[in-house]
């Protein structure tokens, strides 16, 4: 797919009289507001350019199984010495990039959607993207009594989490590409697509409210679960299967502060997706227990178990990737085109990855100057 600079378009840039404009990822979508702050396994040693605390955030959502595993297993505070950890959780992108803008979090774990609003809203003052976590774990799951091929997909329901958001996106822009016309806006066209909650989603299937719906893991296999096929992984419409669905971002004012403790965390979640890869049952059970401890419940073997291999962690941000779908949202109306230059420095990245012996990951132009 090919790569496209873009941006806000006049809709978006109304976006605070236009809510549901507001481009989001509502991996899970339980709720928008951040929970309190959680503090990891307590620090030891020297403190970090003498700071006493980073605070992190992320969503309680397998697609951030780094921030998850990282945390649970003390991987990235241990790359902190005596500077702590300190954790909150979100179950929207606005609310995170919020908590990001007010220094109520330093460095965070978010979709490509949410990064490219903050940073165009912000005139490219809010953030950077510094490095990636996860690409995939995005399905269209259908009715199969409703809908045997891709082709029956016409005149169908679908939800999907959010007008606007990165799955929005992404079936806006596959719609587009069978030739079927959608209003993006009132969602009305050849094929219904029905802006539903995630945690809203599985219930609308089993009503009939919707036929099918292009979501996130886990909310594609829960509604496997209850009858469900997949007919379609998002990943197979990617070059290499590889797009972006979580990025680690960072607040410009702390990176420019404290670039050392930028580097120890990025040291954390190399580490964290190098042990998840090495060890991927033992990183899902690490990952299901921390999701427990956030949200009191952990995720069944029948939701779990299929969702957790079709995501893969990454520490390259497949910039490439989120350029297109930017373009995507460009061709589906929902966006201008701006300039995403500076959006990425992965500057620091790249030095820890050639500490670690690995290979550098790219900007595509994108990056710092």
């Amino acid at each position: 797919m090919p790569a496209t600079r873009t941006t806000l378009r006049r809709g978006l840039a109304a976006a605070a009289a236009l809510p549901l404009l507001a481009i989001a990822l509502t991996a899970c979508g339980y709720g928008s507001q951040a929970k309190d702050d959680k503090v990891a396994p307590a620090a030891k040693g020297e403190k970090i350019d003498g700071l006493d605390t980073v605070k992190v955030g992320y969503f309680p959502n397998l697609t951030h199984a780094t921030a998850l595993v990282g945390d649970q297993e003390g991987i990235i505070q241990k790359e902190l010495g005596g500077t702590q950890l300190s954790t909150a959780t979100f179950n929207a992108g606005p609310s995170e990039i919020e908590a990001l803008n007010a220094g109520s979090i330093d460095i965070g774990f978010i979709g490509p959607s949410p990064a490219v609003n903050g940073y165009v809203k912000s005139q490219g003052k809010s953030l950077r993207i510094i490095g990636g976590s996860a690409s995939g774990g995005v399905k269209l799951v259908v009715n199969p009594k409703k809908i045997k091929t891709l082709d029956d997909v016409k005149g169908k329901r679908i939800a999907t989490p959010q007008l606007g958001n990165t799955q929005d996106v992404a079936f806006l822009n596959w719609i587009a590409e069978k030739g079927w016309k959608v209003d993006p806006q009132s969602g009305k066209g050849d094929v219904s697509v029905v802006r539903t909650e995630n945690k809203v989603t599985p219930n609308a299937y089993l009503s009939g409210s919707v036929d099918g719906a292009w979501v996130p893991e886990p909310t594609a296999s829960k509604l496997v679960s209850d009858g469900a096929k997949v007919l379609l992984d998002e990943s197979t419409l990617w070059p290499d299967k590889k797009f972006v669905i979580t990025n680690v971002i960072v607040s410009q004012k702390f990176l420019a502060e404290h670039p050392a403790v930028v580097e120890a965390v990025l040291r954390g979640t190399v580490k964290t997706n190098e042990w998840i890869n090495a060890n991927p049952d033992k990183a899902k059970a690490s990952a299901n227990a921390k999701l427990r401890e956030l949200t009191g419940k952990a995720l069944p073997p029948q939701v779990i178990d299929p969702a957790w291999p079709s995501i893969r962690f990454t520490d390259d941000p497949l910039a490439a990737t989120l350029d297109a779908q930017a373009g995507h949202a460009v061709k589906a109306g929902l966006l201008e085109q701006p300039d995403l230059a500076g959006i990425y420095d992965l500057r620091p990245l790249n030095k820890v990855l050639q500490a670690a012996g690995k290979p550098a990951v790219a900007d595509a132009g994108l990056g710092v100057k």
